[in-house]
């Protein structure tokens, strides 16, 4: 149910500010944009006031319907036995020979992280997965994939992947899909495009290989139930007891961290979220959109700073998953905030925390996982 609120707000005076140590610095604009994390510009915020401004408070406190429960993704309402199956966490490739990609719009959280030769690669954690129809395409995994797959309890789909994964994908707790290790049959070839960029699945196809490999579709009990806190949507998180401390960040430019597709994201303030795009080598930007046109959106974006070492003379990489704290950057509603991330181990939660210590509240809707190079750098304004 939604609730409609008017309210007319009277300016009567003048708010006059002071300060001592010098001015303010100023906000972060097109031509002189905040980089990190080589800088750390903090602009000041001013109150600003409207009349007549009509606000949408949507009443979320209820489950639409009888047996609803909370996603542990996204926090959206879903369905309770779509709410107790196991994600699957899907790698996709994203070079130009790649897209456009097939549902991968539909993923509950996304993570995007450079693999060799600069490249990115994403992996797409979906929910309710089961009724997808064609998913991918999908190539190889690497380690640090697994290790955010783990934390979800997630079924990792893949296709291969360097000698470098296989001691993994043998642990007796990883339970994974792959279409190059016995797996072939939950896989399909399509005459669309080349290989290595024809390789699909669908959810019918998983849900039968994962009852053949005699995997659970249950929880297993290894993850933490909470894995994100979330604001609803009638009391979101607009980071203003961040005072000014959040910046405004409508315009999130990754290029620096993955110069090969170049992803920004636009934030659009009529519903709130955060547009993807990218640039692919012979084209112009463009919206990261799937074959049916709709565009990748997201109500929060994270940027997680990892230590990154080249394993050899092919340039395969190792990140290191695992720290008790680093830095990085959330994003939500046109704000963005300075947070440290945290993951004690390879089942527990990554955690964010603002730079009080406290863990961040994220709003309710899907998430994007920018993993980044401590050395490289991104710009927002």
């Amino acid at each position: 149910m939604k609730c409609k609120i008017l309210l007319a707000v009277l300016l009567a005076g003048i708010l006059a500010v002071g300060g001592c140590g010098g001015n303010p610095k100023p906000q972060p604009s097109e031509s002189s944009p905040s980089e990190y994390p080589n800088e750390n510009t903090q602009p000041s915020t001013e109150n600003q006031y409207s009349s007549n401004i009509e606000i949408i408070v949507e009443d979320d406190t209820n489950p639409p319907k009888e047996g609803m429960v909370r996603s542990r993704l996204t926090n959206e309402w879903v369905e309770k036995e779509v709410a107790s199956t196991r994600p699957i966490a899907v790698m996709i490739p994203n070079e130009s020979g790649a897209i456009p990609h097939y549902n991968l719009s539909k993923a509950s959280v996304v993570y995007e992280a450079n693999v060799e030769g600069r490249i990115t690669r994403l992996m797409a954690v979906y929910e309710d997965w089961k009724d997808l129809e064609r998913i991918g395409n999908i190539r190889s995994a690497r380690t640090y994939y697994a290790y955010w797959a783990f934390e979800w309890d997630a079924f990792l789909v893949h296709f291969g992947g360097p000698y470098y994964i296989n001691d993994l994908m043998a642990e007796e707790t990883t339970e994974n899909i792959d279409g190059l290790s016995g797996d072939g049959a939950a896989f399909y070839r399509t005459k669309d495009r080349s290989d290595p960029h024809n390789v699909y699945t669908d959810g019918s196809l998983l849900a039968q290989r994962i009852t053949a490999n005699k995997y659970s579709l249950e929880y297993r009990g290894m993850t933490e139930e909470s894995h994100f806190h979330f604001a609803s949507k009638a009391k979101p998180n607009a980071l203003t007891q961040y005072g000014s401390g959040a910046n405004n960040a409508t315009y999130i430019d990754m290029s620096g961290c993955y110069p090969l597709t170049r992803c920004y994201f636009e934030y659009n303030e009529e519903d709130g979220l955060y547009y993807r795009f990218q640039h692919l080598s012979g084209g112009s930007d463009e919206p990261h959109t799937d074959a049916d046109g709709t565009q990748l959106s997201f109500k929060n974006i994270l940027v997680q700073y990892t230590k990154q070492e080249v394993l050899d003379d092919k340039g395969y990489l190792v990140l290191q998953c695992h720290d008790n704290t680093r830095d990085g950057w959330f994003f939500t509603n046109g704000k963005g905030i300075h947070v440290n991330w945290k993951k004690s181990s390879d089942y527990s939660a990554t955690r964010y925390y603002d730079d009080n210590g406290n863990e961040i509240t994220l709003n309710t809707g899907k998430t994007m996982i920018c993993i980044v190079n401590e050395n490289d750098s991104f710009t927002y304004r």
